[in-house]
């Protein structure tokens, strides 16, 4: 009986991870069918929308989006409409939070707040840093301090450190791997399922 328990808990590891990636994925693109039909009404009459047209709209408006980020024009907006977003309380806290949450992803050019990735020292062991400032100019230090963002496991905190420069050992990881390494607590994805236990 204890086997059986087993096996079913492997079979559920197993398919867990491909079920809430459909699942999570699927609801993204019926939000966003759903959102681009509301905001198509008007302009397109309801006997001329087919299923997936307010999907298909959603991507297109992101890719363009994401072109005209560059345009000076854009950038000036987006500009203004940060420094509105800041000053109004209790909104400000989300979106600075959010805001600064997303300047950790590469952007079309490649370029991601974080700079590259280090080894911190902690007693006898090691941890995983991202290099975010390559001075201390931000809190009066000199140039050989620099800022290192030391993120938590399963994304539920992080700390900001000012070390030395020296005290810090580079890596050959890619932020996007060393990020993985820490979201996931040191586990290695397999990507094949696991087999049932004996």
């Amino acid at each position: 009986m204890r086997n059986v328990g087993r096996t079913i808990l492997t079979g559920l590891l197993a398919i867990l991870p491909i079920g809430l990636t459909i699942y999570v994925v699927s609801w993204m693109a019926v939000a966003g069918e759903q959102l681009m039909r509301r905001l198509l009404g008007p302009v397109l009459p309801e006997s001329l929308y087919l299923p997936g047209i307010g999907l298909v709209v959603a991507v297109v408006v992101l890719y363009v989006v994401g072109l005209a980020v560059n345009a000076w024009a854009v950038k000036e907006v987006l500009r203004a409409s940060d420094e509105l977003f800041a000053r109004i309380p209790v909104v400000k806290t989300l979106y600075v939070a959010i805001r600064d949450f997303t300047r950790f992803f590469p952007s079309s050019d490649g370029h991601s707040d974080l700079k590259h990735v280090v080894l911190v020292p902690m007693g006898p062991g090691k941890v995983i840093g991202f290099v975010t400032a390559e001075d201390g100019a931000l809190i009066g230090a000199g140039d050989d301090v620099v800022a290192v963002y030391l993120p938590m496991s399963y994304m539920v905190g992080g700390y900001t450190l000012f070390m030395p420069r020296s005290q810090l050992e580079p890596t050959s990881l890619s932020v996007e791997a060393a990020m993985r390494v820490v979201l996931m607590g040191g586990m290695q994805a397999s990507t094949t399922p696991p087999t049932p236990a004996a």
